[in-house]
């Protein structure tokens, strides 16, 4: 259950790239993405938390930029909504996929794969969440992904810089290093809401069977998948030469 690395159609030179970014606000790493990869350019959403950040700065840059939204068939009512109400007050150009096989499938196959430990949650996330990606990547024909991650939230997270190469394909960060307060400050600024189950304790929000409310010392990513793991395995390389790269390169 992995995918072949492929090398990227545009070469950049990442350091070099990086450097030039490094302090860049986050409309001029969108700016720099739109002019470098063009039409290739898409990014990703969960609606989770605090989605409408990124979204609100991807389409003040790209207002046609195909947003990749992936439904694992087991998201909150409350997302569906949330998502709906985000596609339309900011006129997004969501494309949705899944997986191809239903989740009534699924368990009758399989079981409760978010029940059976890490192996489970790895069958889970590449029926679920992988392959419709790369499934979508291939569709688009996407040659850079711009993603709302933050260097706060998990350990791996820390590592990244603001562009880096996964599996053939450019990732691109604008927030990452944004705090939990100036995510805040700017949902408040621009008057865009939170995901609706914010308020209850959910800082980070997938499945309704991987997401908990958390305490608040919490991790944004405490309440995620019982403990067990803080990636759902979109954000991580998927072959071993792609992360052996990434180590060697002090990420």
């Amino acid at each position: 259950m992995s995918a072949t690395a492929e090398a990227p159609s545009i070469q950049l030179d990442l350091d070099q790239v990086n450097r030039q970014l490094e302090d860049a606000d986050a409309l001029t790493i969108l700016r720099w993405a739109a002019d470098t990869f063009g039409p290739g350019l898409v990014m990703t959403s969960s609606f989770g938390a605090q989605a409408a950040v990124t979204l609100h700065l991807a389409v003040q840059v790209m207002p046609d930029m195909p947003v990749i939204a992936i439904d694992t068939g087991y998201l909150f009512p409350e997302t569906y909504t949330f998502a709906e109400e985000l596609t339309k007050k900011l006129k997004l150009n969501v494309k949705w996929f899944s997986a191809n096989i239903t989740s009534a499938r699924q368990e009758a196959l399989y079981g409760k794969m978010w029940d059976q430990g890490e192996e489970g949650y790895s069958r889970y996330h590449w029926l679920n969440k992988i392959e419709p990606m790369q499934r979508a990547i291939k569709e688009l024909n996407v040659t850079a992904w711009i993603a709302g991650l933050r260097a706060g939230q998990t350990e791996h997270r820390a590592k990244l810089r603001t562009v880096e190469l996964q599996n053939g394909i450019y990732k691109v960060h604008p927030i990452l290093k944004w705090t939990t307060k100036d995510v805040h400050d700017y949902l408040t600024r621009n008057d865009l809401p939170y995901h609706p189950l914010y308020e209850q304790g959910y800082a980070s929000i997938g499945d309704t069977h991987s997401s908990a409310p958390i305490t608040a010392d919490g991790n944004e990513r405490a309440g995620r998948f019982k403990g067990l793991k803080q990636e759902c395995g979109l954000h991580l390389p998927q072959t071993r030469d792609e992360d052996q790269s990434r180590q060697a390169s002090g990420l």
